[in-house]
């Protein structure tokens, strides 16, 4: 299986969920970027293999054969089936269970090979669990748990159910015409009705209590499932709600309906109603285009002028990405006499200002160095002080920083972090991803060396699987596994303080930058070195290791 592959599996996937299950679809839309392959990959295994069963009724031949290929491809961790190929590469790189897969099939065998009998709800319960909260329950390490494993699970199962019981209302017409009843029998004798009755409309009153009966039930599921949303991280609180309120309003309908929806189809509708400000995760959207104009020679910026300088000419050549080491913060305090608090908060200040810089010269990217891995060594209390600094600042400014159109940007290791630090970073990150200004990107536990050996380590488990082939490995394949693959490569590269290397501060994306080593620390930093850097690279002949001698042109 090579990756052309296993992308064209993914792809095949979320057509095949936009296709038919547009609600799911949307919902997966608002988990962050990195996940959404491997939610479409499981949601759209479940819907195919929901497909099988509802298509042979009572012939169970189709599900077991499919059955028996997915859990031997499954132990192999190779398929050739053009949809189930993303599906067991999810299974086995997110280490999901392979025991929930092969209950979550054997349910849907069952259900294939016999028509449904509940008698309780007990019963009806069991085959929900087995063929939807399966499901549920699969992805969850997808939704990066917080909270009890055990009780998430059960929570998520919970809500599987639910979906589940709305696919029942939803097909009522198709499986009552079928001879199929997915309601318990013991709530049919108690109201005198008989499968028989379903199809027609007589006995209207007995018919509509039926239908509000399951409605309470499936809200009282939903009540109960919903508590989900306090137990996984805030990134995927979006997905968890739109699907929450989907099947809420839903049920709000069927309450209007009642027993019409056992002979008209309801269909789920499209989660249109989000909480205000929230937005997809690591949007795919793009910044906007800078203004350019071409005159003789290479592509260039329109003019932008300074404040308290010479305008600096109209055509030249500005940096598509710059990027700042925000070096010098205590030493900045300990010569003002300062404790060195004092020296992170202005250090802080200065970067909100530096964003606000960067948008007003319309310079597309801005990468900052805010914590390095090996910040760690520094003590304990110093650590604590720059978090919680941090996270107030990115707080108190994330409003300004959106209504300037700048979209913030998240580069490192979200796993060690204080959970202050990472809401605050993630929630800026929902808040401004479809902005079209500036993109700032905060390095935050972050090292160049700990990126490339992180995506060379996805790189060598692929390759080991037999998912990649390593002769063919290229630079793109490796970026691809990065923390930001779309970062863009850093044309200048800043250092304040006097300090003059790079300290492991992105590496391969600053392999060919012009480097400007500032005297001055971080704080005393001003828009004026800033345009002193840009003055600099302006200058600069880049060669790329050739013999042009002429000025790079701007990235289109």
């Amino acid at each position: 299986m090579d990756a052309t592959e296993l992308h064209e599996s993914f792809q095949r996937c979320e057509r095949e969920l936009r296709g038919g299950y547009a609600p799911i679809a949307v919902a997966v839309e608002l988990l962050p970027r990195a996940t959404r392959p491997f939610m479409y990959a499981l949601a759209a295994f479940a819907a195919h293999t929901d497909h099988l069963a509802d298509e042979n009724p009572g012939d169970p031949g189709a599900i077991i054969t499919w059955r028996a290929e997915t859990l031997d491809e499954l132990r192999r961790g190779h398929s050739d089936h053009p949809l189930r190929r993303a599906f067991v590469h999810t299974v086995r790189t997110q280490n999901l269970d392979h025991r929930v897969v092969e209950e979550l099939l054997d349910g849907f065998v069952a259900d294939s090979a016999a028509p449904p009998r509940f008698e309780t709800v007990a019963d009806q319960r069991a085959y929900l669990r087995a063929v939807s909260g399966t499901v549920a329950e699969l992805g969850m390490p997808l939704l990066e748990p917080t909270g009890s494993l055990r009780e998430l699970a059960r929570l998520l199962s919970v809500l599987g159910e639910v979906f589940q019981l709305v696919d029942i209302f939803q097909d009522f017409p198709i499986d009552l015409a079928r001879g199929r009843c997915y309601l318990p029998a013991g709530d049919l004798r108690r109201l005198g009705l008989t499968v028989e009755d379903l199809r027609g409309t007589g006995n209207r009153p007995a018919l509509d209590a039926l239908i509000e009966l399951q409605r309470k039930r499936a809200a009282d599921l939903l009540d109960q499932g919903s508590r989900a949303m306090s137990m996984v991280h805030p990134s995927s609180e979006p997905f968890l709600s739109a699907g929450i309120l989907a099947v809420q309003a839903y049920l709000d309908e069927l309450s209007r309906q009642k027993s019409a929806a056992l002979t008209r189809r309801m269909r789920l509708p499209m989660p249109k109603t989000l909480p205000t400000g929230w937005n997809p995760v690591h949007s795919t959207t793009r910044p906007r285009r800078i203004r350019l104009t071409r005159a003789r020679g290479p592509l260039r910026l329109r003019g932008i002028f300074t404040k308290r300088r010479a305008p600096l000419h109209a055509e030249q050549a500005r940096p598509h990405h710059a990027a700042v080491i925000l070096d010098g913060n205590r030493r900045w305090a300990t010569a003002q006499g300062k404790p060195i608090e004092y020296g992170h908060r202005a250090g802080m200040e200065n970067l909100i200002r530096l964003a606000e810089t960067a948008s007003d010269l319309a310079v597309p990217y801005m990468s900052v160095f805010a914590f390095s891995v090996d910040n760690w060594s520094r003590s304990e209390a110093e650590r604590t002080m720059l978090f919680t600094l941090f996270a107030h600042s990115i707080e108190q400014h994330r409003e300004r920083l959106h209504q300037q159109g700048i979209r913030l940007q998240w580069c490192g290791r979200r796993d060690r972090v204080p959970p202050g630090v990472r809401s605050a970073l993630e929630a800026t990150e929902q808040l401004t991803a479809n902005n079209t200004g500036t993109t700032l990107t905060v390095c935050l536990d972050y090292g160049g060396r700990t990126e490339l050996l992180t995506a060379t380590r996805a790189l060598a488990a692929e390759a080991a699987t037999g998912l990649i082939n390593p002769a063919a490995i290229t630079e793109d394949d490796l970026v691809r596994r990065f923390y930001l693959p779309d970062l863009p490569p850093v044309d200048l590269l800043i250092r304040t303080s006097g300090e003059k290397r790079i300290g492991n501060f992105l590496p391969w994306q600053a392999a060919y930058a012009e480097l400007v080593f500032e005297p001055v620390p971080w704080p005393d930093f001003t828009r004026d070195h800033l345009l002193a850097a840009l003055d600099e690279y302006s200058r600069r002949r880049r060669r790329f290791g050739g013999n042009n001698d002429t000025p790079v042109p701007l990235p289109a």
